[in-house]
Formats: C-alpha cells, structure tokens, sequence
C-alpha cells in the first residue's frame, strides 16, 4: 500500500509552489492569497487520496494566478509537485489539432463541409456497416461519404481506433489513417456521436497533407512556438521527462494510491518512433495550456498576434452535433452552446484527458481554468473541480 505523506507538508508545499509562480508575459499577476486560495482548496484532495497532487491555473484577458502547485509529484521519491511538471494531456490534444485545421480553414485551403476523401483519396469507397449476424457481414454504401466537420465532431461512424491499434502511438500517423479508411463505418455518416480518436487522427493527417509539412512540425511551427507552448509536445526529452508526475490509482483497499503507467503509450516516452497522435498524444504544463486557452478566450488572438479568425473559434467552440441526443461537441471541443453570431464562444467549451486534466473556458465569466493531475477514473471529481472553480472565481474576482 502507498501512502501520501503530506500533512505536515502541506505549508512548504504551498510556499514552494507561490515561488515557482509567475506572471505570463503581458500579463498581471493575481495578488499571491489568490494562489493561496487555490492551492487550500485543492489541498483536502490530497490529503484524502484522491489525487497525489496536483497543478492548477487560472487567467482573465489580463490577469493570471499560478500556476499553483500541490502535493506530490512521486510519491515513492518523496518529490513535491511543480508548478511546471508535465503531464500527459491526453485528449486536450483533440482541440489543439483542430485549431491547427482551423487555421488552414481561414486560409482557405479547407473547407470543413469538404468530404475527407478530397484531401485523402484513400477514403473513396467506405462502406457502412449494415448488419452482422452470425460472422455474416452485410455493408452498404454511406448516404454521403464522411466530412472534415463529421471527423472533428465525433459524427463520421469511425471508430475510436482501428483493429491494428492496442497503443494510440504505436503507428505513423500515415499508418494509422490509412487503416481508418480501411475501416468500415459504424454508423451512417452524420445520424450518432460516436467518441473517435481516429476521426481526429484523420484531421491531422489532413493538416498533415494540405500544409505540405509533418503534422507535428506543423504544430509546432505554427501554434505551440509562437504561443510561447515551450514544454508542449509529442516526445518529452529526458529533461522533461525528469518532470513528468507520475500516475496513480487507488489503491485495492481504496486507503490510498499506487503508482501506474500510462497504459495508452509506449515506453520510452522519448523515443520518435512512437507515433504522434494528433487526438491524445501531447504532453504539457500548465502554464503552456493555459496561454492556449487564452488565445482561444481571446477570440483566436493572444498578445497581439492573431492565430485563428473569430469565426473559425465561433464554429469550434459551438454545438456541431445538431440534435443528435446527449451530446454537445464542436470542432475538437467540448461545448454547452448552439452558435450565436453575437458571441465569439456561445458558452463554456474546454476538454478533458483520459487522466483527468482539464482545460475550460467560461466566456461570460471571462476566464481560463487549468486543472492538471494524473489519476483515471477520478473519484470526487464533481466536487473537485466545484471546489477549483470556486477558488479560482475568487481568486480574479469573476
């Protein structure tokens, strides 16, 4: 059994961590109880063994508190958490990728109604999925062949994955949407949501392809250097990786927490042959998440440069999935709203990771929320993130 020692941390921890902070550039810093505040909020779910710790941050247009950071890192090794330790984003990687699409959507090299097979010829031909009774299979052909929009809102009839994947790195991002394309729909294109790493996947080979550059050099040239995303990446370096928070789950006995892998990867985390994979595959901190929710909060512009147009962020960060029951999706982002032309972001809109981190955006409150930790399955997580948000309103006063 693994045990959290933090009682009697708890203070140097906090203090730690206030030190760790800063302001981003062009940006003020919330006075120092603001991140006092946060990080007391956060503290009981260490100290109940929910998480073993936890980094968290907060921004307006032009204010920023963190990022705070608690409890531990390793629990084995006795490390307190950092305010710039990594974690695996998992999924936060899905709306990221679709800015990317999004930019070369206002550059007019996109059109997100454009069928897939326009951009990636080896989609010609899907078939859907009809019926399969007794090994017998029974296909027919689409109504209408899948669309970017339907790839980015989880509406095509892809699966999550293909049979030829048990890692989502294990193939060359050619590899992977290649057996996509192989694949026959689930459902009719457009008529059910259906969770689908591989339809992000899709829309990064289609960056991929329309660029004319390697979908991660794209990504990195275009969106995480110029936002100043210095720790945002597929392959974490060995320094990096000397940062990244270990992963746990509660324990058999459910009195604390054990160490796991992350059981979706393959090790080494630093090696580049591991593929990268556009819906789940970044690593982050943070401070580098939350300047992308800024500039997202920004209406696609952060310090004065100008990354997407305000309706390309209107179309991402609102419903896409028309009436389809029980889902609220937009491009690559989790949302609560029908588009509205009078509002750059209708409503809230963000992402979570298969390991609990989170990125929301409250457009009406005007701020960012960045909650990083490492733990699938979170227990507590409505309260957690009720005790977060609660903190952090306070904290820049909204």
């Amino acid at each position: 059994m693994t045990r959290l020692r933090l009682a009697g941390l708890a203070a140097a921890i906090v203090c730690i961590s206030l030190q760790a902070a800063s302001p981003a550039p062009g940006a003020e810093a919330a006075a120092p109880d603001a991140a006092k505040g946060i990080a007391a909020a956060l503290q009981p779910f260490v100290d109940n063994h929910v998480v073993s710790g936890a980094v968290a941050m907060a921004a307006t247009k032009d204010k920023v508190v963190g990022p705070v950071a608690v409890g531990e890192s390793d629990v084995a090794g006795k490390r307190p958490m950092r305010a710039d330790d990594l974690f695996w984003i998992a999924s936060m990687s899905k709306p990221m990728t679709a800015a990317a699409l999004m930019m070369l959507v206002d550059e007019g090299k996109v059109k997100i109604e454009d069928p897939v097979e326009k951009y990636l010829p080896e989609f010609r031909g899907q078939m859907v999925l009809a019926a399969e009774e007794k090994g017998q299979v029974t296909l027919k052909a689409p109504d209408h062949p899948i669309t970017v929009k339907e790839i980015l809102s989880h509406t095509s009839g892809l699966p999550f994955m293909s049979r030829v994947e048990s890692k989502i790195d294990q193939r060359p991002l050619r590899e992977a949407v290649l057996s996509y394309a192989m694949t026959n729909l689930r459902t009719q294109p457009g008529t059910k949501y259906d969770y689908s790493n591989a339809g992000i996947n899709t829309a990064g080979r289609i960056v991929e392809l329309v660029s004319g550059m390697p979908y991660e050099e794209f990504m990195d040239k275009r969106l995480f250097k110029p936002l100043g995303m210095k720790d945002t990446t597929f392959w974490p370096t060995e320094e990096q990786v000397g940062r990244l928070a270990k992963s746990y789950k509660g324990n058999a006995d459910k009195t604390g927490l054990e160490e796991m892998p992350i059981e979706q990867l393959t090790y080494p985390l630093t090696d580049r042959k591991r593929g990268p994979c556009p819906a789940g595959g970044l690593f982050s901190t943070a401070a580098d998440v939350t300047r992308f929710g800024r500039m997202v909060l920004g209406g696609g512009e952060f310090q004065g440069k100008r990354y997407l147009s305000e309706a390309a962020v209107r179309t991402m960060t609102s419903t896409q999935t028309g009436n389809l029951p029980n889902t609220n999706y937009g491009l690559g982002w989790q949302t609560t709203a029908k588009a509205d032309e009078k509002a750059v972001i209708p409503g809230g809109c963000g992402h979570g990771g298969a390991y609990s981190t989170n990125l929301w955006i409250d457009p009406q409150a005007g701020r960012v929320t960045v909650l990083m930790i490492h733990r699938p399955g979170l227990p507590d997580g409505g309260a957690l993130h009720g005790a977060l948000n609660k903190a952090v309103a306070e904290a820049l006063g909204k």
